[in-house]
């Protein structure tokens, strides 16, 4: 293709691409009549119209930090795509952030002297202190997750992620724990479901540790409520041998009175029940917490695990119905895992801004 012709090739295109992205009302300046589906809103507001009530489920007020992850993509930002997104949490009425673990394996989000002697990789950036700055900043708490080894998810034994832990919480606590006054708590990052071997030890360890150090800051455990859809990489959606409401409220009835006295709160994974089951396990984690004086939060997961792509934004309408339950159930708080990527307007995926968009309708958030 000679120079000349190129030239106008790309010319036109480039008036092709901006056609295509005018807005319609430019595109019909030939007053030819404008086409609508039915049922649109063509009076310019472009509000949903919602034929169920509003505003009631129970608000997210808190958000995983996801940093050190094996099963989502990194988004790979610097410190102005998080104050942009630290923004619009605080939106949304997000008052806690939550550092889902502070390394994993030899992954790490600061430069910890202990971690680095055992062989761990040094982090281009220090997370922590940047999360809590931004925290301070925005007016939030900021929870510390502890570190996780790997050595539970091979052995199943969580009692391994005690000895690392012992120096890890020591070095935060004397790191950052007087610098800022966002340092407001510890998440206790050992996911269990069950009577797994060494929970009940290794929660009491941590959780006493924690406490002790920051003169009585909460903790927290977020535990996954072993139902059809915990499928643990099978390739499959769901699963036959589900845990049934009593076992699961036996088992965690165990776990709860050996913990409560060093775990402030629990806030159980809701993705791996169904719908319908909701208001059954939901009332039987409020009685349990209740019973021990333990805070009853829900970790309303903004991720679908009904998909066999993982892991995308959820539907709407999932993320709503299980807000509605924990509200009927009385739970203290909702967080979610996790904002950044499945809620943000700045994620990687796009559909997590239309769940910010829907999710602010909702709520009647401006």
């Amino acid at each position: 293709m000679k120079a000349d012709n190129r030239r106008d090739f790309f010319k036109k295109a480039a008036l092709a691409g901006v056609s295509a992205l005018m807005a319609p009302s430019l595109l019909n300046a030939g007053n030819r009549p404008v086409q609508t589906l039915p049922g649109a809103d063509i009076s310019g507001s472009g509000e949903s119209r919602l034929i169920v009530p509003k505003n009631n489920g129970l608000k997210i007020t808190g958000t995983f930090l996801d940093e050190i992850s094996h099963d989502i993509p990194h988004q790979n930002w610097g410190e102005k795509e998080w104050d942009m997104d630290f923004r619009n949490m605080k939106r949304i009425g997000i008052d806690t952030v939550i550092l889902i673990r502070s390394g994993y394996r030899k992954f790490i989000t600061y430069p910890s002297e202990y971690l680095l002697k055992k062989g761990c990789y040094m982090p281009s950036v220090d997370l922590v202190d940047m999360y809590l700055r931004l925290a301070e900043k925005y007016g939030m708490k900021f929870y510390f997750g502890l570190y996780d080894s790997g050595k539970y998810w091979d052995t199943g034994d969580l009692s391994w992620e005690i000895e690392d832990n012992k120096y890890v919480i020591d070095e935060v606590w004397k790191k950052y724990g007087d610098k800022y006054k966002s340092f407001g708590g510890w998440y206790i990052s050992g996911e269990i479901s069950r009577q797994t071997k060494g929970a009940i030890q290794a929660f009491r360890a941590m959780g006493k540790q924690c406490k002790d150090i920051s003169d009585g800051l909460p903790t927290f455990i977020s535990p996954w409520i072993d139902g059809k859809k915990a499928i643990m990489g099978t390739g499959k959606l769901t699963k036959a041998d589900a845990v049934s409401v009593q076992q699961h409220e036996k088992e965690w009835n165990e776990i709860f009175d050996g913990i409560h006295d060093v775990v402030d709160a629990c806030a159980f994974q809701d993705g791996h029940i169904d719908y319908d089951e909701l208001d059954a396990f939901f009332t039987v984690n409020k009685k349990l917490a209740d019973k021990y004086g333990m805070q009853c939060w829900t970790n309303a997961e903004s991720f679908d695990r009904d998909m066999p792509i993982r892991f995308l934004p959820i539907k709407f309408d999932k993320l709503r119905m299980k807000l509605e339950a924990a509200k009927r159930a009385g739970y203290d708080k909702a967080i979610t895992f996790e904002f950044s990527h499945f809620m943000s307007p700045q994620s990687a995926y796009l559909q997590a801004g239309h769940l910010y968009d829907r999710y602010r309708e909702y709520f009647n958030i401006k």
